[in-house]
């Protein structure tokens, strides 16, 4: 399912998560050089990316330079329906890892599990092909390492935006882990409505980060916050 975030403003501090550091490492594998990296970050920091557009092995989104604006899409390579099968009994092995999930925080020893089983969630440089409509003759260039960079910003606060850019989204995971429950021998109610309680747990804690952060800035704070 395509879901579009709107323009990303630079996280303060910088990326904090291990894998919002280790996404930004494939992003600097994937430039051709340190001058494409280099105008990709400053354009990233500027705010010249609009929303980002992410589905199943693709981002896409505009990039504007100065009366210009060039479109930019991302393919990733998705995970088949074993490697997607796989990776929900990683998430459903361990307790709290789908809480952890729902609370923008990503496992290391669930990343190991998916590994073992041949499943890579987090993607390297080589992975990352990108295509502009500007003329730069490198690829990718400036404008799409910008996207790359804040998908990175995304994928910090957000791990499922890797899940769902990788074939698996937040409604699709749920929703396998609710079949998954119907094929227990034991009555699965008590474990769906867990998940369900987990998933709104996750969204207050979501929407807490993103009033503190408000606060923080001095910034209105709407309505529906408080």
């Amino acid at each position: 399912m395509r879901a579009t975030y709107p323009r990303q403003d630079p996280p303060r501090g910088g990326v904090r998560s291990w894998w919002g550091k280790a996404w930004q490492r494939a992003v600097e594998e994937a430039a051709y050089s340190e001058a494409e990296l280099k105008g990709g970050r400053t354009a990233a920091r500027r705010g010249e990316v609009g929303g980002i557009s992410v589905d199943a092995g693709a981002l896409l989104a505009a990039v504007r330079e100065g009366d210009d604006a060039w479109t930019v899409q991302v393919d990733v390579p998705v995970l088949d329906a074993s490697g997607r099968r796989s990776l929900v009994e990683v998430v459903a092995a361990e307790s709290g890892r789908v809480a952890a999930l729902l609370a923008g925080e990503l496992p290391h020893d669930l990343v190991e599990h998916a590994e073992e089983l041949g499943v890579e969630l987090l993607p390297y440089g080589g992975e990352l092909a990108a295509t502009c409509t500007c003329p730069h003759y490198l690829a990718p260039c400036p404008h799409a390492i910008a996207v790359l960079v804040q998908t990175g910003w995304l994928v910090d606060v957000d791990p499922l935006v890797l899940f769902a850019v990788r074939g698996l989204d937040r409604e699709a995971l749920l929703s396998a882990l609710h079949a998954r429950t119907a094929d227990l021998e034991e009555p699965p109610a008590r474990v769906a409505d867990l998940v369900d309680d987990l998933e709104i747990a996750a969204d207050a804690v979501l929407r807490a980060r993103h009033l503190l952060e408000l606060l923080e800035s001095d910034a209105e704070v709407p309505d529906s916050l408080l």
